[in-house]
């Protein structure tokens, strides 16, 4: 391309086919790109209104470019073959900035003299709707007016599949010590709500991400980084819910590389963890400008087990997250070996907290399968999405009750209680219990002569009734008798097990 003088902003669209260069603030030349070789021949598209000014641009659609103006936005249709731009819509808005989320399509324009008046935009193939304004809250209210919300402060991320304006606020509101972040709920049809608000009780410099539907704060004076769930239990005054850190500030993990000008075998080097020279992208970059290095922030859920010693809470943060099912199942079997293990009134509500997910998984794979079985009248349908941390039966079965096998250490009535527990929490939940769980709770009493308690356990049907379950009781014959009776009542009660009775009756002629 030819030098024209300094560039202020330069974006590909998304099919890389048209590069959009601006190099002042009163228009946006275009240039295209066939099979990688460039155009010769460059078009332009200038801002409407001799006094407007192009404060940024972004592409919205393969061949849709917005320009944010410091008098609203343009929106534009580009045809290259024409080597023109079409205008679609224009609105009119003092703007003072901007923030764009390129994965919703949606864009944020500050006005007012404080800067706190929001107006959202969402984008659609040749569409831009314009959403409810709102206003941010400011704790401070400066005289004379001035600009005090920042477009540095201010950003969009998808958390747990909805929209987020998420705020820094270095000055808190009376009564809270440090800055804190506020998140706002972009809505369709009503202003952006503020829902949730995290408490830093540091001051200083941020940055944040979004890890994993987690925000993460990072403070630099502190070289440190705090994580927020805000799916978890806060202090809510019915409007607002006030979040603290799940854990204690921790540093993140250094990175260790070759600096960029040593030589190939020189030593690896430790980078600076906060470095000045740091740029936060969103959701999970850093680039070190200074070292020329890109990273992703990511999150390590192994750690968390040692680190939060409630269980409970540990639980309901490790079901939020990816790739999480070892991890739980590495807690749930922790709980139940000697030196680590938990009180039982724990175990019960952890077995509730696995099941209920359980449960809406169960829910969800019969609504698909509904779904399928209409796909043919609505092709349209979609997939409902499930939680990826689903505990099954098998699971626990395998990776957790594995430990009675394995530790001989564990008492028997402890054993007992645990299944009967997992058990009743299955029921709770209306999830059918897998025989093997039955036969697991049934050789655990039998192999330390508890048959008195196997007889309760059986008449009053905390043992459901199953044909195979009654052949292992036909099985303890030769070490307690009256399981022959017990198991010729079960098969009677099923009503579908005439044959195998008769079996039964004949054997013993």
């Amino acid at each position: 391309m030819e030098d024209r003088g300094s560039v202020i902003s330069i974006k590909f669209s998304y099919d890389m086919k048209v590069l959009a260069v601006q190099r002042s603030q009163k228009s946006v030349e275009f240039v295209n790109f066939t099979n990688g070789n460039i155009d010769t021949m460059e078009y332009s598209q200038t801002c409407k209104g001799k006094s407007t000014r192009i404060i940024g641009f972004n592409w919205t659609n393969i061949n849709e470019v917005v320009f944010i103006t410091d008098h609203g936005i343009e929106f534009y249709q580009v045809v290259p073959e024409k080597r023109s731009l079409k205008s679609l819509k224009t609105f009119s808005v003092s703007a003072n900035w901007f923030v764009w989320l390129p994965e919703s399509a949606v864009l944020l324009l500050s006005a007012g003299p404080y800067g706190n008046s929001i107006h959202p935009f969402h984008f659609r193939a040749g569409m831009v709707y314009k959403l409810p304004k709102f206003e941010i809250d400011i704790p401070v209210i400066p005289k004379p007016a001035k600009l005090c919300l920042l477009e540095r402060d201010v950003f969009m991320a998808n958390i747990y599949g909805q929209l987020y304006i998420v705020v820094v606020r270095h000055q808190a509101k009376a009564g809270a010590p440090g800055a804190e972040v506020v998140l706002y709920l972009l809505q369709k049809e009503s202003p952006a709500r503020k829902t949730d608000v995290l408490r830093l009780d540091m001051s200083g410099r941020f940055a944040l991400h979004i890890v994993d539907n987690l925000v993460v704060v990072h403070h630099q004076a502190s070289k440190t980084s705090m994580i927020f769930d805000i799916k978890l239990d806060g202090e809510s005054d019915g409007y607002v819910t006030y979040h603290h850190p799940v854990l204690s500030p921790l540093p993140m993990k250094p990175s260790i590389i070759r600096p960029v000008d040593a030589p190939l075998g020189a030593e690896l080097v430790e980078c600076e963890l906060y470095s000045q020279s740091w740029i936060v992208f969103q959701p999970n970059v850093v680039i070190d400008a200074k070292l020329g290095c890109l990273w992703y922030v990511q999150l390590k859920l192994e750690p968390l087990v040692t680190m939060i010693p409630d269980k409970c809470k540990l639980i309901d943060l490790l079901l939020l997250r990816r790739d999480c099912k070892m991890v739980i199942l590495t807690v749930c079997k922790q709980m139940l070996t000697p030196g680590t293990q938990t009180n039982l009134s724990t175990i019960a509500r952890i077995f509730d907290k696995l099941n209920k997910v359980y449960r809406q998984f169960l829910d969800i794979e019969s609504q698909n399968q509904q779904m399928e079985t209409f796909s043919s009248r609505e092709p349209t349908a979609t997939r409902v999405q499930h939680n990826p941390a689903v505990i099954d039966q098998s699971d626990m079965y395998t990776h957790v009750f594995s430990v009675f096998v394995d530790n001989k250490d564990i008492k028997h009535k402890f054993m007992v209680a645990v299944l009967i527990e997992y058990i009743r929490s299955l029921n709770q939940f209306q999830i059918p219990v897998q025989h093997y769980l039955y036969e697991l709770v049934i050789n655990t009493l039998v192999q330390h002569n508890c048959f008195y308690q196997l007889h309760q356990f059986l008449q009053y049907h905390v043992l459901s009734d199953s044909k195979p379950i009654a052949c292992l009781l036909l099985s303890l014959e030769s070490v307690y008798p009256p399981a022959h009776q017990l198991a010729l009542d079960m098969l009677k009660r099923l009503s579908t097990a005439n044959e195998e009775i008769i079996e039964v009756l004949l054997s013993k002629q």
